[in-house]
């Protein structure tokens, strides 16, 4: 059957990221639904940048290869990691050095999720084989198709969790670590974004009994499973820091998957962390709870801040 013309489009983009990114792993477009909210064209669009951000990290950091940053990433390119200075030949150098030190590093990518044009990406660094290595999110801004900022907290993987739960798999069924269809992109972002509000950043534990489910699965190391555990958890650290301020910078969502990117501040005059929370929603309901934490420094090498 001869495609319609939106489907034609849809089929061209897909090929012609597939060609550009060589063995990246392109995606596949949602099925179309009758309230689909995200256009052929713009899912397109989305499955591609998720698909040069996985690219280029993989590129980067396990191959040294600077030729993904110069066909990828905006020579302008600004950096939010407080190691890195700004610029492309930064990100170039960085990936050579790493991959001479470290030349058997992976970057465990564990899931990716776009809207607009961010790309978050949830991975397990590894710098040494057999070590448990860093979670790490990455989140990455497109302009005119290629990555024009960045960025990250990373987590060093503990030995073990206080869950049985790893921070990297997916317990809530169906177990893939692939988002849900676009069309509850909207609906979930506005939901994570009311539950956050009324949790995290007003310090609201009741939030848990109206938007978090029953079969509640927790991926930080420190909180035990459940509601329950959130409860213990989280009411413990707001009575412990009475002057907790949050403040959310961005959220991203695809499908079932909500993240929140966040300045925590346990009390003032403190720098603080920049943690990113990544929340599963199931049938309206959070049903999943991913998170890395990273301490602001004192000094960074470029003046972007972490935020």
């Amino acid at each position: 059957m001869t495609p319609t013309t939106p489907a034609r489009r849809i089929l061209v983009a897909a090929l012609a990221a597939g060609a550009l990114l060589g063995t990246a792993v392109v995606p596949a477009v949602a099925a179309p639904s009758a309230h689909h909210s995200v256009r052929y064209g713009e899912g397109a669009r989305l499955d591609y940048q998720k698909a040069v951000a996985v690219r280029v990290l993989k590129g980067v950091f396990e191959q040294g290869d600077t030729g993904v940053v110069d066909r990828f990433v905006r020579p302008d390119y600004i950096q939010h990691n407080p190691l890195a200075p700004d610029g492309a030949e930064t990100l170039k150098n960085l990936g050579v050095g790493l991959h001479q030190q470290f030349p058997d590093a992976a970057y465990d990518i564990k899931r990716v999720i776009s809207e607009g044009d961010l790309v978050l990406v949830h991975s397990n660094v590894v710098l040494t084989p057999g070590s448990r290595g860093s979670a790490v999110f990455d989140i990455f801004r497109f302009q005119d198709g290629k990555i024009a900022e960045h960025w990250d907290t990373a987590q060093n993987v503990p030995e073990t969790t206080a869950n049985g739960n790893d921070m990297f798999s997916t317990v809530s069924r169906p177990q893939t670590a692939a988002p849900g269809p676009r069309w509850l992109t909207a609906y979930n972002k506005k939901l994570v974004t009311k539950a956050f509000d009324q949790l995290i950043v007003q310090k609201d534990v009741s939030a848990l009994d109206t938007y978090w489910g029953p079969e509640y699965h927790q991926h930080n190391p420190n909180i035990a499973d459940g509601v329950a555990g959130a409860k213990a958890g989280l009411g413990g650290y707001f009575e412990a820091f009475p002057q907790l301020s949050v403040s959310p910078k961005r959220i991203i969502a695809e499908g079932d998957l909500v993240a929140v990117h966040s300045h925590y501040v346990n009390a003032p005059g403190e720098r603080g962390q920049a943690v990113v929370d990544l929340f599963r929603v199931r049938n309206g309901k959070i049903v999943e709870h991913w998170d890395v934490l990273q301490d602001v420094p004192a000094t960074s090498a470029n003046d972007n801040t972490m935020f």
